[in-house]
């Protein structure tokens, strides 16, 4: 469970947030919303844990994982399905130390980190990926196109694919 009571977040000496109290429990679906500039987004960092707010209680799961949605996505030569895929960062740290492993020739850990990456989903990832691309209307030939190829709408759906394919309890959309 999320919860916290009394919240209150600054920017500077700007009060976005002040005296908020909410719950949030497992399973549940909510919506925040405002108009551009009350803080929907300062929220959002205080739930990831890249702000700390000024003022109230504030109680996350320490071991919840969290997914968002990044609002930009840069001009990258790597084809849209490799984009989606790295938004699996527990994946590639794996496939980082499985190669990191084999330039070193230690079986015995590359042996531990093919189980790993097998627990990790490595063998489904490529399907579970494009899948999220045709559900977002990409075709088979603009999977292997570069990011930079894509109009900024389309790469936001890059960006929705990249939080989708992460195994999160929390998906924040900004």
């Amino acid at each position: 469970m999320i919860s916290f009571s009394d919240l209150c977040i600054m920017r500077g000496s700007r009060v976005l947030v002040e005296g908020a109290t909410a719950s949030i429990y497992p399973g549940q679906k909510v919506g925040v919303i405002g108009r551009n500039g009350c803080g929907k987004s300062s929220l959002f960092a205080v739930l990831k844990g890249e702000l700390t707010p000024e003022n109230g209680s504030f109680s996350i799961p320490k071991d919840l994982s969290i997914a968002s949605v990044s609002q930009q996505t840069p001009a990258l030569s790597e084809s849209a399905l490799d984009y989606v895929i790295d938004g699996d960062k527990n994946l590639r740290e794996l496939q980082r130390k499985r190669q990191q492993a084999e330039a070193d020739g230690d079986g015995n850990k590359i042996a531990l980190l093919e189980e790993q990456l097998g627990l990790a989903g490595v063998w489904t990832i490529k399907s579970r990926a494009e899948e999220l691309l045709h559900g977002l209307s990409f075709s088979d030939d603009e999977m292997t196109k570069s990011v930079s190829e894509f109009s900024g709408g389309w790469r936001m759906r890059l960006n929705l694919a990249q939080a989708l394919i992460q195994n999160s309890q929390l998906l924040l959309l900004d």
